[in-house]
């Protein structure tokens, strides 16, 4: 009987540890479960760029299909708000203009997230250039939206939009990405510009407008905040909000955006990358990135949702060498139950049509496919 007894007990208590460790949302290492889905997939950049004369080919709804076939499960979508407005576009856009949507438009955009729907990716839409930021030059902003009211007041306009456009979809299917990429930049219009982190109070003051704005709309609606500086830094003083965060997984740049000319001066001057090494004055290791990622494993573990929105790797890095660098990066991510959406499906950073020299490319239905980059992202 004191057997039975013993073995009642053990059970009893260990069901009860099991329980505690469920609720506190543990897994079997004892890491905190991530509060927003491991989602894995794609930027897709129909409408990334301000003028649509100068945009991507739509994407065809058959690349959607793919992407679930091959176990994918994301479709972040960056627009850039002029795409979607009606303004002279020999000109440069005037405030009074900045409300000026052009619904035949939003309704392509809509068309692109419901294809993305249908073959069951869940959708984050987000503003890559809001009304008065963009981490890129090329488009003349009439104001500067962390300074000015007027540019903040459009910034939830246009997030009050969205949210009303999909008022009834199901936070499982669709999230908000607020913003992507922000920093504090002297200068809006030179791209090669200074850069640098946001005040707290500066930052949480743009996320909490859009925030009571778009929860006004419909309260389940998920919403993401991209990190400080740039997406490299964990948001402070945003605790109190039900908002998850979003990373980038851009480190080091001299790999990910080898003689990318958007961001160095004189890229051919750059030492040729590997992995791991020294490359210039710095030795390049999982290291590295283990330490990049720490504070936003913390944040995890923390309880705040975390997704790495945006990473990848510009098609002049060698390939063996993104592979390389790019396995040890998911591999830390995929350790700690963190997403990630590659930049881009069809492009120089993508999984189709990258256009590198070095690529041994599998002919799949008309289009160039890296089998090799496809591998990797399967395995995580």
């Amino acid at each position: 009987m004191a057997n039975r007894i013993n073995r009642r007990t053990f059970i009893r208590n260990s069901s009860l540890a099991t329980a505690a460790l469920s609720s506190e949302g543990l897994n079997f290492e004892g890491k905190k479960k991530n509060k927003l889905p491991q989602w894995k997939g794609f930027n897709v950049l129909d409408f990334f760029s301000p003028d649509p004369a100068k945009s991507r080919p739509q994407t065809p709804e058959l690349y959607f299909k793919w992407m679930e076939d091959w176990g994918f499960d994301f479709v972040r979508i960056p627009m850039a708000y002029p795409a979607y407005l009606k303004f002279d576009r020999s000109k440069n856009i005037r405030i009074d203009e900045i409300r000026n949507i052009d619904t035949q438009m939003t309704d392509r955009i809509e068309q692109l997230v419901y294809w993305a729907q249908k073959y069951n990716h869940h959708v984050s839409l987000n503003l890559h250039r809001a009304p008065g930021y963009c981490i890129n030059a090329g488009f003349v902003e009439p104001y500067n939206l962390w300074t000015n009211e007027q540019a903040l007041s459009d910034f939830c306009y246009h997030w009050e939009f969205w949210a009303k456009k999909f008022k009834d979809t199901s936070s499982k299917k669709i999230s908000f990405d607020l913003l992507n990429e922000p920093s504090w930049r002297d200068d809006m219009n030179d791209q090669l510009g200074k850069k640098t982190k946001l005040e707290p109070e500066m930052y949480r003051k743009l996320i909490l407008a859009a925030y009571n704005t778009i929860k006004g709309v419909n309260k389940k609606h998920l919403i993401i905040a991209d990190g400080n500086n740039v997406g490299n830094d964990v948001i402070t003083g945003i605790s109190d909000l039900e908002v998850g965060q979003s990373c980038r997984g851009y480190t080091p740049s001299i790999i990910s955006h080898y003689k990318a000319s958007w961001v160095y001066k004189d890229p051919e001057s750059l030492p040729v990358p590997v992995w791991p090494g020294q490359v210039g004055d710095q030795y390049l290791s999982r290291k590295m990135l283990e330490d990049k990622f720490q504070p936003w494993i913390d944040l995890k573990n923390s309880g705040t949702g975390v997704h790495c929105g945006e990473c990848g790797c510009f098609n002049k890095t060698p390939h063996n060498v993104f592979l390389a660098w790019f396995g040890d990066l998911l591999g830390i991510l995929s350790e700690n139950g963190i997403g990630f959406a590659l930049w881009e499906f069809d492009g120089s950073f993508g999984l189709l049509n990258s256009g590198r020299k070095d690529v041994d490319y599998e002919n799949f239905q008309g289009q160039k496919l890296d089998r090799k980059l496809l591998t990797l992202l399967q395995k995580v």
